[in-house]
């Protein structure tokens, strides 16, 4: 069970006071369209609370310098699409060579046309070198062909699937991923060869070695749009600074729903937004950094 506790046992890598930017590590975010630019700002921005020092974004080239002003704080590149707004496959190489001068790359946030982004990530993954590989949203639509296809990957990879897109990789009804989520988040990961966190009213984080958490915090609150967008770039900024792929997700995960919490009591337990979430983050990182055993942290676990 994740708990502040739990996590207190187990904390984040903290750069050096005398650090730069160049220690907090850099992300890149793989994302967008002109249907949804606003989920590949979401998880972007989210990467940079979480502690990443450097940011960059990859989108298509219609919606480049939008994304560069909703985010000043990173760096945008502007990549072919196709005709219906997807980033065209052509892009891997592109991207390939930005990814490997990160720690962490999200690809998903905002994609559309999951055909297209299969063909994409199939062209990307064999030239991806280091990085951690964060998978959400359209994304993981690459699994249900080649299900080991990030089996190779020299730094592993996170899953974010929610029940639904779960049900869709696996081939398997939705009912029976809701009926046992703590086993087929395990089977995912063994078989992927990926840390998978299933989402849900409990999201069950699970490591290809077969270790297993339960997070039960957060609130019916998040289920709203962008909230995954947020919970992908908070594991990839983690991960920037140096958390392991299982603590990254583990951490990312318990962040995510407790910044929900706070928003839950003090906004309402519906309405807030997943914009919202993203400056609880950084406060509630100091804290579980800080606070006494059990005390200070104000939501609940």
């Amino acid at each position: 069970m994740i708990t502040p506790e739990a996590l207190r046992r187990w904390p984040l890598p903290q750069p050096s006071e005398a650090g730069d930017k160049e220690e907090r590590g850099r992300v890149l975010v793989v994302g967008g369209s002109a249907e949804m630019p606003g989920a590949v700002i979401l998880a972007a921005t989210a990467a940079l609370r979480a502690g990443a020092g450097k940011l960059q974004i990859a989108t298509t080239r219609s919606i480049a310098q939008a994304v560069a002003v909703a985010v000043p704080e990173g760096r945008v590149f502007g990549l072919p699409e196709t005709d219906t707004g997807a980033l065209d496959p052509s892009a891997a190489e592109a991207i390939a060579k930005r990814a490997n001068a990160a720690q962490a790359v999200v690809i998903g946030p905002g994609l559309v046309d999951e055909e297209t982004v299969s063909e994409l990530l199939a062209r990307l993954l064999p030239l991806l070198e280091g990085p951690l590989v964060i998978l959400d949203a359209a994304a993981l639509a690459c699994l249900k062909k080649q299900p080991r296809c990030l089996q190779a990957l020299s730094a592993g990879a996170v899953l974010t699937p929610h029940a639904g897109e779960m049900a869709s990789i696996r081939n398997t009804p939705k009912e029976e991923i809701v009926a046992d989520p703590a086993g087929v988040a395990r089977g995912a990961a063994a078989e992927m060869g990926a840390v998978t966190a299933l989402k849900g009213a409990e999201t069950f984080i699970a490591a290809p070695d077969g270790r297993l958490y339960c997070n039960r915090a957060g609130n019916v609150g998040l289920a709203t749009s962008g909230s995954g967008d947020t919970l992908a770039g908070i594991v990839a900024g983690l991960a920037a600074r140096g958390a392991e792929p299982l603590q990254a997700a583990v951490w990312g995960v318990y962040l995510h729903a407790a910044a929900g919490d706070r928003l839950a009591a003090r906004v309402g337990p519906l309405g807030f937004l997943a914009r919202e979430l993203l400056a609880e983050i950084p406060a509630l990182m100091a804290e579980l950094a800080k606070a006494e055993k059990g005390k200070g942290l104000g939501f609940r676990v």
